[in-house]
């Protein structure tokens, strides 16, 4: 779990301190009676233009100049193929799912699975991580005129606001809403062109 909390930190740093024009997203959003969910997609690309390897500090930047430096931890195999002038490129993805469990009966808990996939000895740098939270809490309340429903999970209660009223006739005191977090990055790296 600690490899992959490392591999998503450098994923995410990347991605999220380059600027946007470095980058490439897309959100898709979809619903059906008693379901609702959002992904969010980003790609993005930048060039190493210096490795410190007793540090093992990658600096990368994006096509508009802007500079992030990194520090590839112990699970970044393969560390003495990155060069200068390549290409490193990180695709994450995000999404949500809440689905509502009519009539509940499932035990309120929050459950974690994680993976991480890293290059063999000999190949090219990369790597994938990827996790998924799943949290089931029961509905103790729902509330019309504030469009709220109040649901009671294993740590904490919280008060979700669902604008849809189709979606609110739905619920009822007793269901459960089961919300699903899943979150991806894998990180490539371009040798570059001669």
């Amino acid at each position: 779990m600690r490899k992959m909390m490392s591999f998503a930190a450098l994923a995410l740093a990347v991605a999220f301190t380059l600027p946007a024009t470095a980058q490439t997203q897309s959100v898709v959003a979809g619903k059906s009676p008693g379901m609702a969910g959002v992904a969010r997609t980003i790609d993005v690309t930048a060039k190493i233009t210096a490795i410190n390897a007793g540090t093992r500090e990658i600096t990368l930047k994006g096509p508009q100049g802007n500079e992030v430096t990194v520090v590839a931890g112990p699970e970044v195999q393969n560390f003495k193929q990155l060069k200068v002038g390549n290409s490193v490129d990180v695709q994450y993805v995000q999404a949500l799912v809440l689905e509502l469990k009519k009539g509940g009966g499932k035990p309120v808990a929050r459950t974690e699975k994680a993976g991480v996939v890293r290059a063999k000895p000999g190949e090219a740098p990369g790597a994938a991580a990827g996790r998924q939270i799943t949290v089931v809490g029961d509905v103790i309340n729902v509330d019309a005129a504030t469009h709220t429903v109040t649901v009671r999970g294993p740590k904490r209660t919280v008060d979700l606001d669902v604008q849809d009223p189709e979606q609110l006739k739905l619920i009822a005191k007793g269901d459960q809403i089961e919300a699903t977090y899943t979150e991806a990055a894998a990180v490539s790296v371009t040798p570059a062109k001669k």
